[in-house]
């Protein structure tokens, strides 16, 4: 009997090949003075899957990439998704030792550098003996102990390589920010990248018309986040080398782009450029934001500057995430909205048992984009599952939440930042917001320090506005009118910035490790 055995259409290889046969001539790429077509990016992606192909890669082996934005990275991401490879995108903020263990833990045989990054290595050579010379490779001009990357494409053909991708083959593995401790290599399959893709299109609102402003480096997930379903979308994708408040307005204003994605901290510093007034953002449709929480006061701020739609998305590189659509952002401010398309989110208590709406506990999620496990580490994978009454496997986010009585998910904490102060739940959230709305405060973080009656108590680490402010001290009585009893600030204490990972997150436990070092 014949059975019809179709290739999944969202499969991003394909996705590509079919934007270049039907967009032949469309804009697929701009970065700085590079415009690339859908033809010409398939046909360059092309040639670094069948020269990866000819130097020996596998189908399932990994590659690794080190560099900054560029349409280099992505053919080089994508050539090797082609080529049947993995993909290992490496962050250009990580130290260099700790890169050598990433690249040794993925087992890459490849590795891709440009002229800035090849620094963060170069001293630990001699680790990565395991990746032959010739697969060491370098964009721009050829260095030594590198080869180039156009000597390594050569006369590699732009067909199609001849390569079965099927869904449940690896796409990438990616490596935990490392907020919560050593980075864990994430494994995600070309079904769950798929599926991530429509899910994430469809909220984001993305056509083929749609213009991209990429802002974020494409070494994160968040900037995966906007980028695969422009790239399903048959989007044109404007990307920043790097980020720069004026250059985004420029590119917007020049390029007429509709979609942009950028952490909290850039929507910040963009809004309150001087010149921002002077641009025409009225192209503009949709805005994304992730990564780290919007405050009410920043939220209302992006919408009556850039009077767009507004999409605050909360989730974790896992692959669980929900979405506050434009038409709730004003209703449902402070909340992170509702599951993605083909997402189930519920909240459980420290036994596992589920809990009822309204009740806090913490986040687990099932998805068809989630990740299939921790690369190496079945310990880490095994305690991330929950499973439901009906066994299906659910991931701990370590996220503490709660839903409202309309099913709107409301964040209150990381399970590892609670604060526990004579056996109550903290939640530094609140207090942050209450400590934000001294005219004084530019920003506060608050975290728990051992205290010997009750535990753990709360102090605020606050970046002032102005050094000729109120002292910390007026700072903490104002904020402590304003707490409940069990919430009161035990010290607040000025600070000139806070640690933050690439895409923004404050890393807590930065901060707690250097009071307590301080003390």
């Amino acid at each position: 009997m014949t059975v019809i055995d179709p290739l999944p259409g969202n499969l991003l290889p394909n996705v590509l090949t079919l934007n270049a046969k039907w967009r032949a001539r469309k804009t697929a790429l701009v970065c700085g003075e590079q415009r690339v077509t859908w033809a010409e990016f398939n046909g360059r992606i092309n040639r670094v899957a069948n020269a990866l192909i000819e130097r020996g890669l596998q189908k399932g082996d990994r590659v690794s990439v080190l560099m900054n934005n560029s349409i280099e990275m992505f053919e080089i991401i994508f050539g090797t998704i082609k080529s049947g490879g993995v993909i290992v995108p490496l962050s250009a903020m990580v130290p260099g030792e700790n890169l050598v263990t990433m690249i040794a833990d993925s087992a890459s045989g490849f590795l891709f550098v440009d002229q800035k990054t090849k620094e963060l290595v170069e001293p630990h050579l001699e680790a990565l003996g395991h990746i032959p010379p010739g697969n060491r490779v370098i964009t721009g001009p050829a260095v030594e102990n590198w080869r180039s990357y156009e000597e390594l494409l050569g006369g590699a053909p732009d067909d199609e390589p001849a390569v079965a991708i099927n869904q449940d083959d690896d796409f990438n593995i990616i490596y935990s920010s490392g907020t919560t401790g050593t980075p864990k290599g994430i494994v995600h399959t070309h079904y769950a990248r798929g599926q991530f893709a429509v899910g994430l299109a469809l909220e984001f609102r993305l056509t083929p018309e749609s213009r991209t402003l990429v802002t974020t480096p494409l070494y994160t997930n968040g900037t995966w986040m906007i980028a695969l379903p422009a790239i399903l979308a048959g989007a044109t994708l404007v990307v920043m080398p790097h980020f720069d408040p004026e250059l985004f307005l420029k590119l917007a204003q020049e390029e007429r782009c509709t979609h942009t994605f950028m952490i909290p901290l850039q929507f910040a510093v963009t809004m309150f450029m001087p010149e921002f007034d002077d641009y025409d953002l009225s192209s503009m449709e949709v805005l994304v934001s992730a990564g780290a929480p919007l405050r009410k006061e920043t939220k209302g701020d992006i919408l009556r500057k850039f009077g767009c739609n507004l999409v605050e998305l909360y989730g974790i590189t896992e692959g669980i995430a929900s979405t506050l659509k434009p038409e709730d952002v004003k209703n449902k401010i402070s909340s992170v909205g509702t599951p993605l398309l083909a997402t189930d989110l519920r909240i459980i208590d420290e036994q596992g048992r589920e809990l009822p709406w309204g009740e806090s506990g913490e986040i687990v999620g099932y998805s068809a984009g989630m990740m299939r496990e921790y690369h190496n580490n079945p310990r880490a994978t095994a305690e991330a599952v929950w499973r439901d009454e009906m066994g299906r496997t659910f991931i701990k986010t370590g996220d503490i939440g709660r839903y409202g009585p309309d099913g709107f998910l409301y964040i209150l904490e990381r399970k590892k930042d609670m604060i526990i102060s004579g056996g109550v739940n903290i939640f530094s959230v609140d207090l942050e917001e209450v400590i934000a709305g001294h005219p004084a405060v530019q920003e506060a973080a608050v975290i728990g320090v051992p205290h010997e009656k009750w535990g753990e108590t709360p102090v605020a680490l606050v970046i002032p506005k102005d050094e000729a402010g109120p002292p910390a001290e007026e700072i903490r009585e104002w904020a402590n009118a304003r707490l409940a009893r069990y919430q009161r600030l035990s010290a607040v204490e000025f600070i000139k910035e806070l640690p933050r990972n690439v895409l923004g997150k404050v890393l807590k436990r930065q901060l707690r490790e250097a009071y307590m070092k301080a003390e």
